[in-house]
């Protein structure tokens, strides 16, 4: 393999900002075009993800393993292996895993606009007080 077949192979395999481990778990980003993102989203047991909003796309949540305790607006649902969720643009919404084994999601962010500065959190924009334990 020649050095310029050497590089395109390794930018093709390169990870998403997007990708990597948070607090409550791992997010593996498996394809992204200019309107869409695929991710793997694993979440360890007894944690979630924080209330959000984001204002220019749309999410489809899709359990490939464990259960899901999905809150979207003043919905409050679980899911079980095999089940899904819509998640609209401009709708309050958090995921968390109940269980005791890891949650994993198939998540499909699709929209004008994907960047991470159009997350809020829910905190910031005083919809929620935080409580004692929250601090």
């Amino acid at each position: 393999m020649n050095q310029n077949e050497n590089n395109e192979q390794s930018n093709s395999h390169e990870l998403s900002s997007h990708s990597g481990a948070r607090y409550w778990g791992n997010v593996e980003v498996i394809e992204e075009g200019d309107t869409y993102r695929i991710s793997r989203v694993e979440i360890k047991p007894r944690h979630g993800i924080k209330p959000q909003i984001h204002y220019h796309r749309n999410e489809h949540w899709v359990v490939v393993s464990g259960v899901a305790k999905v809150t979207c607006g003043d919905t409050e649902i679980l899911l079980n292996r095999n089940e899904s969720t819509y998640v609209p643009a401009a709708t309050l919404h958090k995921v968390e895993n109940p269980g005791l084994i890891p949650l994993v999601i198939l998540e499909i962010q699709n929209g004008e606009y994907l960047g991470e500065d159009d997350i809020e959190r829910p905190y910031d924009l005083n919809l929620i007080k935080p409580t004692s334990e929250n601090k």
